[in-house]
């Protein structure tokens, strides 16, 4: 598995090199200046904007610009907001905590929703609770985030009134107080894409135990004399898990990608509504390193669910 995992790098290296000329080309010959705002200022002078521009490296030509970009990524820094006018990676740090909290509680919320809900639909299939988790489970990944989060809001926040319909770290308490108030603030998006990702898993895991439980060695176990919920758990589940855990792996980096609408419905200030706002703004570096670390976070899991596979299956071997 070493000599897979480093030929494995060895490729990702050339193929985020290419992604990342993709996107530093298809960013630059994008329509907008980040400086258009001074350019209908008469308070700003012209040499002053001119200045602005030499100094950013705004009028070199395209691959010099990208060189100089890749060096400094290189280093370790992801550039200047032109906007903000502080560094790129100070914004990502203050932005990164929120997304996570919310991306990670979602994602364990919608496991503990699909397996165990999955392993009950599979084991009693065609049942009256097969057909209601199928039911919901298709409609829970048919309606997409945006839809359901207004919904949430529609009905939480403007009729019931229980939650805040935006999120909010700006809150005056401290201890248990501040948890809580955190909490109800985020429940609703993290609920959002809870159930978004839990209807997805819950399809996976109910046909990978559908599989698994019609297996021979399933009804050797049962033959053996094994409980009902000792084949159940300890031979089918453990055995339906194996796709499912690659499946996981290759979703984690869409569940940044699709919390940027959930964050933008819910004002979350986390990478998503940050992203948004430098497309609006025409930052470029800003929206440069975002997409790039999206770009970064679909190689490494891609990797990850490969290495996941192998190591769950004895039957893959990667020599």
């Amino acid at each position: 598995m070493t000599k897979y995992l480093i030929r494995r790098l060895i490729i990702a290296v050339p193929t985020l090199l290419g992604i990342s000329v993709v996107i530093f080309v298809i960013l630059s010959l994008a329509p907008g200046d980040p400086f258009s705002e001074l350019a209908l200022n008469p308070n700003v002078p012209v040499e002053v904007r001119e200045n602005l521009r030499r100094q950013l490296g705004m009028d070199d030509p395209i691959h010099v610009r990208y060189v100089k970009w890749l060096t400094s990524l290189l280093q370790g820094n992801l550039g200047y907001s032109f906007v903000s006018r502080v560094d790129v990676t100070q914004l990502i740090w203050q932005r990164l905590p929120t997304t996570l909290f919310v991306m990670g509680s979602a994602y364990v919320i919608a496991l503990l929703i699909a397996v165990p809900v999955g392993v009950i639909s599979a084991v009693r299939q065609y049942s009256w609770l097969d057909n209601l988790a199928t039911t919901l489970a298709f409609i829970g990944f048919s309606l997409p985030t945006f839809f359901t989060g207004l919904i949430f809001i529609l009905v939480f926040s403007i009729y019931l009134r229980w939650l805040p319909m935006v999120f909010t770290t700006n809150i005056q308490a401290t201890g248990p107080a501040w948890f809580l108030e955190i909490l109800r603030h985020a429940i609703m998006p993290i609920m959002v894409l809870a159930l978004f990702e839990g209807a997805v898993l819950t399809r996976y895991v109910r046909a990978s135990m559908l599989d698994v439980i019609r297996m021979d060695y399933i009804n050797v176990a049962r033959a053996k004399g094994l409980s009902e919920r000792a084949v159940i758990i300890r031979h089918g589940l453990r055995n339906a898990l194996i796709p499912v855990v690659t499946i996981m792996a290759l979703q984690i980096p869409g569940i940044f990608t699709g919390a940027i609408v959930t964050e933008q419905i819910f004002r979350v200030p986390g990478i998503g509504s940050l992203l948004i706002s430098s497309i609006q703004l025409k930052d470029t570096p800003v929206v440069m390193a975002i997409v790039f670390a999206y770009a970064v976070l679909v190689v490494v899991f891609n990797l990850i669910a490969d290495l996941a596979y192998g190591v769950l299956d004895p039957r893959i071997r990667y020599d």
